[in-house]
């Protein structure tokens, strides 16, 4: 058993399973979650570094699977999280289904927010700790035909800023967000967007480096850190271009069907 303790979610695949690497590489036993079988074949590949690995199958849409998320921990210091899961639907958000898209929001924001406050408590109230949250650019941008992901990393990219300044005199405490653009993961087919110009997208990144670049910033003890040249130009973009022209823009890639086009 290690010293020290790192909770990983939506660790079964993608930039999750890409910081769960990094963190057993730095010697951390681990907690990996998801909310799919997979979780435990990704917990089996991250033993190779020589740490003790726990999978935790739960929904963390769900203030109980948070909970049981935690319990896992048995009482245990936990030093490093790294709140990744995330989960989108995308197409006219007419047309999504009302238990769909409140999982989206359940598992983004209400699930987020409770973990976080859970875990940055005993963080804050020992003075040691550090936290990486997966926001997105897509929270800088109006998200026509995956309106609901887009809002909720806007909340989350809002959320851990207004925190950070919360928490600014306590020096021993991390809250780092990690702003990626399209990474080549399963999102895209989860969220019933193959057919799109985005999901299409032969250069989307890749999401070692990805994690990569948050585990760094995180480390560096940086705010937020936006993965990628033509993502951070994207960012500083939608400061200055009008919501309406970049509403349009995500139209083109993310309606369905933009990928035949």
């Amino acid at each position: 058993m290690a010293d020290k303790l790192a909770i990983v979610t939506g660790a079964s695949t993608g930039i999750g399973f890409e910081l769960a690497t990094l963190a057993a590489q730095q010697g951390y036993d681990l907690i990996v979650v998801a909310d799919e079988a997979l979780i435990d074949a990704a917990a089996r590949d991250f033993g190779q570094f020589g740490t003790q690995v726990q999978s935790v199958q739960v929904d963390l849409a769900t203030i109980d699977g948070v909970d049981a998320l935690l319990a896992a921990a048995g009482g245990r210091q936990i030093d490093l999280l790294c709140a990744n899961a995330g989960t989108a639907t995308g197409g006219a958000f007419l047309d999504i289904e009302v238990a769909k898209w409140r999982h989206s929001v359940d598992t983004n924001v209400t699930g987020t927010v409770y973990l976080l406050q859970k875990v940055l408590a005993a963080m804050v109230a020992r003075n040691d700790g550090k936290i990486l949250v997966t926001g997105s650019i897509a929270g800088y941008v109006p998200g026509s035909f995956n309106a609901i992901y887009n809002a909720t990393k806007a909340f989350i990219d809002n959320f851990t800023e207004a925190l950070r300044n919360e928490i600014k005199d306590v020096d021993g405490v991390t809250l780092t967000t990690l702003m990626p653009g399209p990474t080549d993961t399963e999102f895209f087919a989860r969220a019933d967007m193959l057919d799109t110009s985005v999901g299409q997208d032969e250069h989307k990144a890749d999401p070692a480096k990805v994690a990569k670049d948050g585990f760094d910033a995180l480390f560096a003890g940086k705010g937020h850190v936006v993965s990628g040249l033509s993502n951070k130009i994207q960012v500083l973009g939608s400061g200055v271009v009008p919501q309406s022209v970049l509403a349009e823009a995500h139209r083109k890639m993310a309606e369905p069907g933009s990928g035949e086009e």
